[in-house]
């Protein structure tokens, strides 16, 4: 019923650039805050980015100035535009939705497939 799928992941050389795209259906994403995680293997899940049902937007530090999210609420689209990319931003990135834009991943209750990002140096 509620589905977010991702898509723009690749592969890329650090200090290139990567927008990732999330496309929510069985939901009205506008009603929602919705945000980006990251998971790399033997790492835990961590909140990269959010912005909530207004537009206000929240970044972790590691990303900060480097990555811009936003949300077209006519296409029902959330987008991370991704630069300047460093070897340790490689992992899964997951789309989710939320009624709250809480900090803790396992407070979300919507999440995407994931999409594979890799950065080499």
């Amino acid at each position: 019923q509620v589905q977010l799928v991702e898509s723009g992941g690749g592969s890329v050389q650090a200090g290139g650039s990567l927008r990732l795209s999330c496309a929510a259906s069985g939901v009205t994403s506008n009603n929602y805050c919705m945000g980006w995680f990251r998971q790399a293997p033997g790492k835990e899940r961590e909140g990269v980015a959010r912005i909530s049902s207004g537009g206000t937007t929240y970044y972790a530090d590691s990303v900060k100035g480097r990555f811009t999210i936003s949300r077209d609420n006519a296409k029902n689209t959330l987008y991370l535009q991704m630069n300047s990319l460093k070897p340790e931003d490689t992992a899964m990135y997951y789309c989710a939705a939320a009624g709250t834009c809480y900090i803790e991943p396992t407070k979300w209750a919507y999440w995407g497939q994931g999409t594979q990002v890799t950065v080499s140096s």
